[in-house]
């Protein structure tokens, strides 16, 4: 599995999408699993052009279509985010080691108290006591960790709204 590193402090890029790409990625976020041809009736265009722009941006890595699920449903009895402070020097290449871990979630460089903020999924205490130790804590440049039990999750939305205004560097609508 190859990390997504992508900075908000990169130069943007040419927008590869337009509205009717933003309508199709608004409906798969409150449905991931919604037919192409309700989409593509609520957006005006044909269902073909909704599973061409989808796989479009599938390809791109614009969009992927997930199954989100609820840790605690499945058993999972120690879901934590670890705050990381790091070397700088080494910052790059741990977040890479950190990446690769199965636990592993989530995985954000950050400014203010933590270099990286962790999102692990852990069966149990002692699972997390040993990824913290065995694993994380021996990952070269770690300095320091900060571990934050999830006891509860009041929301878990993948639904950050795309934006209402592109520029106008997107592609023709259909």
């Amino acid at each position: 599995m190859t990390a997504v590193v992508r900075s908000p402090f990169d130069p943007p890029r040419e927008s590869p999408v337009d509205e009717i790409d933003l309508g199709i990625i608004a409906q798969l976020q409150y449905d991931g699993r919604k037919p192409y041809t309700q989409i593509a009736e609520e957006l005006g265009v044909t269902e073909a052009t909704v599973r061409r722009r989808v796989n479009e941006m599938i390809r791109a890595g614009i969009l992927q279509v997930v199954g989100i699920v609820e840790p605690f449903q499945l058993g999972i009895q120690a879901p934590a985010i670890i705050g990381v402070s790091v070397q700088p020097a080494l910052l790059n290449q741990a977040a890479e080691q950190i990446a690769e871990f199965d636990e592993v979630s989530y995985l954000l460089m950050t400014s203010g108290g933590f270099d990286l903020l962790v999102e692990v999924m852990c069966r149990d205490m002692d699972d997390l006591a040993r990824f913290i130790s065995e694993r994380l804590g021996q990952v070269p440049g770690v300095q320091r960790t900060e571990t934050f039990l999830i006891l509860h999750t009041y929301k878990l939305s993948y639904r950050w709204g795309a934006p209402q205004r592109m520029p106008s560097a997107g592609r023709p609508s259909e």
